[in-house]
């Protein structure tokens, strides 16, 4: 199906990622559980919920970056796109509200990081997250981070790291942190989708190829290296290129994926906007209705 038969199975499942995701769930249980008995023992443990959130996050983390998702990535443009939306708009909030508020406060509480303090501004945040994504998706630059490994793995963390950073302003795990009220961040939520929609315009209706990943085969092979054991040139005696796996013409997959990307966008932060909108109506309207005290009475 859509190609993945002709890939051996350590191409498709990537072993070591999957064991190294599967250590960061141990480790969180273990946080959540021996380790809070020991040293936290005050605080509440981790809900259902957020031991589910944490566990398909990484589940999610790793189909795109390990699985079957991160191979289609690199043959079809939509899939690319779908990885970029799970990678930094999916899994950021899941890990933020899946994992207790202690454990953040126990990782960034130390003095240390108030040297840093300026990155987590909001405005920084929100620049930074965009500014990465949107220039990463520059043709030029898109098809260099792709076909180099180093740079591509630090590209990736770094906008990982961003992500992370713009979405803690929206889903803060620890209340006493938080910097926006929920008029700021429904504010926030919203200039993220219209910082991040020049970049899906760009593609969406773009009636070129932009990427020589998806129409250069020997630009496709060397980024393919990463994803393939042995000599990647080999992939060319079988295949044509990309265009053999994509289900479509190369302009219309790149459509698509903008598509794809915008739509889980919106979808997304429609999901936030609804639940802090939601949180500040009903807080707006228990004030309301506490009862008022007359000073002049006793």
């Amino acid at each position: 199906m859509l190609g993945l038969q002709y890939f051996r199975f350590e191409e498709l499942w990537t072993p070591l990622l999957l064991f190294a995701m599967a250590a960061i769930v141990i480790l969180y249980f273990y946080l959540i559980g021996p380790w809070r008995e020991r040293h936290f023992a005050k605080e509440p443990p981790a809900t259902l919920l957020q031991k589910t959130l944490f566990v398909s996050a990484i589940f999610l983390l790793y189909l795109a970056h390990g699985g079957p998702l991160n191979l289609l990535g690199h043959m079809m443009f939509t899939f690319h796109m779908v990885n970029m939306s799970i990678s930094y708009l999916i899994v950021p909030p899941m890990v933020l509200v899946g994992v207790p508020s202690f454990i953040w406060r126990k990782m960034f509480g130390a003095a240390r990081w108030k040297k840093l303090r300026f990155l987590m501004h909001p405005i920084v945040s929100l620049v930074l997250f965009n500014m990465l994504f949107s220039v990463y998706h520059i043709p030029l630059v898109h098809d260099y981070v792709m076909t180099h490994f180093t740079v591509h793995r630090l590209f990736y963390l770094v906008l990982l790291i961003a992500a992370f950073m713009m979405w803690w302003q929206i889903a803060c795990p620890v209340p006493e942190w938080s910097r926006l009220t929920d008029v700021k961040r429904m504010a926030y939520v919203f200039a993220n989708g219209m910082l991040l929609s020049p970049a899906c315009a760009l593609i969406i209706f773009a009636h070129n190829p932009l990427y020589a990943i998806y129409s250069d085969p020997n630009v496709w092979v060397q980024a393919m290296g990463y994803c393939v054991t042995g000599d990647p040139s080999r992939l060319l005696d079988s295949f044509s290129g990309p265009q053999f796996f994509n289900l479509m013409g190369i302009v219309e997959d790149q459509q698509l994926g903008g598509i794809v990307m915008k739509l889980i966008q919106e979808i997304m932060y429609g999901i936030i906007l609804a639940y802090i909108f939601k949180q500040w109506f009903k807080r707006e309207h228990t004030e309301d209705d506490m009862p008022q005290t007359n000073p002049g009475t006793v």
